[in-house]
């Protein structure tokens, strides 16, 4: 029986291989793992859908799942978790005392009431799948 969670290595895997896509999945057809991974985080029913968002400032939506993050409410959530991701990296940085030396952010996990939100950043992307934890 599949688990209702997506699991942590799927999510890491996902962030991982989306190093593999460097440009627009218009120019460079996406790898097939990526996809695989991708399509997988989607099919579990407690997944209200996931965004793959690039590392720059300001962070920019390359691929999103899910009408949670369709129009400006993908923007805002985009933008949320680039400033969280900025602010948990800037207080390691501080608390280590150490810039781009001391301890960095594999992955993160936010649970509310309503959602979870699972992040894996990698040094190019962020990907962000948000789930229902109640189903």
């Amino acid at each position: 029986m599949a688990s209702a969670v997506p699991s942590t290595s799927a999510v890491s895997l996902a962030s991982s291989q989306a190093t593999l896509a460097s440009s627009p999945p218009s120019t460079v057809p996406t790898p097939p793992e990526l996809e695989q991974t991708l399509a997988l985080l989607s099919s579990h029913r407690s997944v209200l859908g996931y965004l793959l968002l690039s590392r720059g400032q300001p962070v920019s939506i390359i691929r999103h799942s899910g009408v949670v993050f369709e129009g400006d409410h993908g923007k805002k959530y985009a933008t949320a978790i680039g400033k969280m991701i900025e602010g948990v990296q800037s207080a390691l940085e501080e608390v280590s005392g150490e810039v781009n030396e001391g301890d960095e952010i594999r992955f993160m996990r936010i649970r509310t009431k309503r959602h979870e939100i699972m992040i894996s950043p990698d040094k190019r992307y962020l990907l962000a799948v948000l789930h229902d934890p109640t189903t």
